[in-house]
């Protein structure tokens, strides 16, 4: 077992940055998001500050399964979702939903898939991004507060 776990979100990319590398580190994927709010009313906690309530997607929990194993093995998780609010929302939840503890958790960002970035990368980690994790929540929770109201009215249109 490597003493690296690095988790990509997409599958393309993890065979390529596995190579780039080494040995000491394995690639896997989480496919995008791990969690998502739950799907009845409960999702959101109005009266206690929009708090929200997340669930493991059905169709992700064999993908969690594997990658709470292999973290639990590894002496380093490095979370390499995309530097952007959704990314860093992946990020956030994959933390979550593996149990991941900050002393051996680092968060990574490259712009491109080659040897000097991903290096560049390891080189410089830092932790989540909270205020973007929160913007996306924010984002994801007027969604579903007000988009799903709205819609039903505008498909009508």
């Amino acid at each position: 077992m490597a003493d690296n776990l690095v988790i990509v979100e997409s599958p393309a990319k993890a065979k390529t940055i596995e190579g780039f590398l080494g040995k000491d580190f394995i690639v896997k994927s989480s496919f995008g998001h791990v969690r998502d709010l739950v799907k009845n009313d409960k999702a959101i906690d109005v009266n206690n500050n929009f708090t929200p309530l997340y669930e493991v997607s059905e169709d992700k929990s064999k993908v969690v399964d594997e990658l709470r194993r292999l973290a639990k093995k590894a002496k380093m998780v490095w979370l390499a979702t995309d530097e952007d609010r959704e990314g860093e929302a992946i990020s956030w939840h994959l933390y979550e939903a593996l149990e991941l503890k900050k002393s051996n958790t680092k968060r990574i960002v490259f712009h491109e898939i080659t040897k000097k970035a991903i290096l560049d990368a390891v080189a410089n980690p830092r932790f989540i991004d909270m205020h973007m994790v929160d913007a996306q929540q924010a984002r994801r929770i007027l969604d579903r507060l007000v988009g799903f109201e709205l819609s039903p009215i505008l498909w009508k249109k």
